[in-house]
């Protein structure tokens, strides 16, 4: 796979697609998409660290453009506790294989539990950009995220990301 620059409104639509059509939370879809492009699978997005971890502009701006070229959309709703939530959808069909590694990557973040893919995409990144404890930062960034046992799920989910079989190996963290 040749890897782009820039990032792109396509890789929305192949990111959906390959969560079967739905992804709950921009945050859920920032991270992943920070997730594929640390693991060689990406077009080019580029990442910064904000409140909720690494964060792409150009992404946040393809996701506004997006519905008005190809077929993806947001549906945003009302939550529980009175917020709003994106959620993300496509009909376009996935151009790989269950077990290709993009497809198992972004169902895997698709199934985790969104505090806990939250800390291993921000360790991950801090990792990226040599932080020598990455756990630890990301523990003390975010202390009501990292406690009751979230910390320890991040870090079983990132052993799950680690086991596939990817292009660019995640940091050993």
């Amino acid at each position: 796979m040749t890897k782009r620059t820039g990032g792109d409104m396509e890789e929305l639509v192949r990111m959906v697609s390959a969560a079967d059509g739905e992804i709950v939370g921009r945050t859920r879809l920032q991270k992943t998409a920070f997730l594929l492009e640390l693991a060689g699978l990406g077009s080019g997005y580029e990442f910064k660290y904000k409140h909720y971890g690494p964060f792409s502009e150009e992404l946040a701006s393809a996701v506004d453009l997006a519905p008005l070229l190809f077929d993806f959309h947001e549906d945003q709703r009302r939550s529980g506790w009175g917020g709003t939530y994106s959620v993300f959808t496509s009909s376009a069909a996935y151009d790989g294989t269950e077990a290709d590694p993009y497809k198992q990557l972004v169902s895997l973040a698709k199934r985790a539990n969104p505090i806990a893919l939250e800390l291993a995409a921000t360790a991950a990144y801090l990792a990226s950009v040599g932080d020598d404890n990455p756990w630890g930062e990301t523990e003390r960034r975010k202390p009501e995220k990292a406690a009751g046992g979230k910390l320890e799920q991040a870090k079983a989910l990132y052993k799950k990301f680690k086991e596939l079989q990817l292009p660019e190996g995640l940091p050993d963290i």
